[in-house]
């Protein structure tokens, strides 16, 4: 009696009344196992460190892209202000920031 073992098991499970009718016929009981590894390279072990340098690349962008939507708006925030308060003085000396067209 031969059977296929699939990779990652020792050996299969021979039912009792087979292995009774082995041993009382006198035939022997042959186990296969196989342990060949799969063929071809396994790309798991290439691909998850690639996923997580990926991953944090675009984490990182992320972050910069709103960095520079933030000092864009805070940009933008201080020219209204500045144009709207006009000429800031002090102690006599007037300082115009922003010229009205």
């Amino acid at each position: 009696m031969s059977q296929h073992t699939p990779p990652g098991q020792m050996a299969p499970h021979i039912p009792a009344d087979l292995y009774q009718h082995a041993q009382a016929t006198g035939q022997p009981v042959v186990i296969v196992v196989t342990g060949a590894a799969p063929a071809g390279f396994p790309w798991q072990r290439l691909l998850i460190p690639f996923a997580i340098a990926g991953a944090a690349a675009l984490g990182t962008w992320g972050v910069v892209a709103a960095l520079c939507w933030l000092m864009d708006v805070a940009a933008h925030t201080a020219t209204v202000i500045a144009g709207a308060a006009g000429p800031v003085g002090a102690g006599g000396i007037t300082l115009k920031l922003f010229s009205k067209k």
